[in-house]
């Protein structure tokens, strides 16, 4: 097994900037995230020959060996309880959950023991083990391969969240991640993969736990993540309103200060997620934003989401999505107050 060595202080930036899609950034991560420090380990359900289903980790077993990129029976279970054991002998471990919907199998070993370890511990010992989980919908997949699992994970206390929407922070949020000493998951928007975009390798960016204000705007606080930033920039350019488009990239921690200052200015909010409407991450939002913000709200905080129906087959998949028609009448109603 690899050597155990001692692990880099900070994330070392890379004087070089390229473009790239998401996928191609996430693997860039993996690979400068395994050269920089032996401990880092990848694995997972055909990640290493066949390179993932998306060939996210295309590469990697031929570069680093199979002892540090190598495939695991089809148990998710399994793949999250060696994880934890691997963190617990000090090494980095990334393992991958081939879809969303694969991930429900692992749910005890990430809530009963993966999110729990620091705390039990007293934090005495770390638990950098960082869960990749290709998620979300607009691809036309089959059952089970287009779910919306973050409200389970911010749910569960000890576990940070984050989703990147371009490909440097795809890029970026996983070095950081991998660089944590506590558990986090890592969802990646599977309609996103293929967008391509400028990503500077010497410039860490904003960390977990920063939100990114993606356009300034007087009238509407847009707030929303993961694939559904570019719909809601989409809706952003045609609609009759100024809309601020905020991206929380990190969804726990959650930057509250940045969608606090945003809803002062425009004095509406509107929130936009995939999954289903009740108690999605939308509800803590609203509930969050009402509780701390009443009086500098002009108009209800409103909603645009999926439907509180199970994920429907793929020719349904754009009715059910909230897409831009959806976000734009949200958006006409909390105008209409006040």
């Amino acid at each position: 097994m690899t050597q155990i060595v001692e692990r880099p202080p900070k994330l070392t930036a890379l004087p070089q900037a390229t473009s790239l899609t998401m996928a191609q950034a996430i693997n860039r991560a993996l690979h400068d995230a395994m050269a920089a420090d032996e401990r880092v380990l990848v694995f997972g359900e055909d990640v290493a020959a066949l390179g993932g289903v998306f060939r996210i980790t295309e590469g990697l077993s031929g570069t680093f060996g199979e002892q540090r990129c190598f495939d695991t029976p089809l148990a998710e279970s399994a793949i999250i309880g060696v994880a934890i054991g691997l963190a617990i002998r000090g090494f980095v471990p990334v393992p991958e959950l081939q879809f969303d919907g694969f991930s429900y199998p692992a749910f005890d070993q990430v809530v009963s023991h993966l999110a729990k370890y620091r705390m039990r511990t007293r934090g005495q010992v770390d638990m950098p083990v960082t869960i990749r989980i290709p998620s979300f919908g607009g691809i036309g997949a089959v059952e089970h391969h287009s779910e919306s699992t973050e409200t389970y994970w911010v749910h569960t206390a000890g576990l940070k969240v984050v989703v990147p929407s371009t490909p440097s922070d795809a890029y970026w949020l996983l070095r950081h991640a991998i660089a944590a000493p506590d558990p986090v998951v890592f969802l990646e928007p599977k309609r996103r993969y293929w967008v391509r975009d400028a990503v500077d390798l010497s410039d860490p960016g904003p960390p977990i736990g920063a939100a990114t204000v993606r356009r300034t705007g007087s009238d509407v606080t847009v707030l929303t993540y993961g694939g559904l930033v570019a719909t809601a920039l989409g809706a952003a350019d045609i609609a009759d309103f100024d809309l601020e488009v905020v991206d929380l990239r990190s969804l726990s921690p959650l930057d509250f200060d940045t969608i606090a200052a945003s809803v002062r200015k425009t004095g509406r909010a509107v929130i936009v997620h995939e999954g289903p409407r009740t108690l999605g991450f939308g509800a803590e939002l609203a509930a969050r934003i009402s509780e701390e913000l009443f009086y500098d709200l002009e108009a209800p905080v409103l909603r645009a989401t999926g439907f509180d129906t199970p994920y429907p087959p793929a020719r349904l998949e754009k009715v059910w999505l909230p897409g831009v028609d959806r976000l734009l009448d949200c958006v006409e109603k909390v105008m209409r107050h006040g």
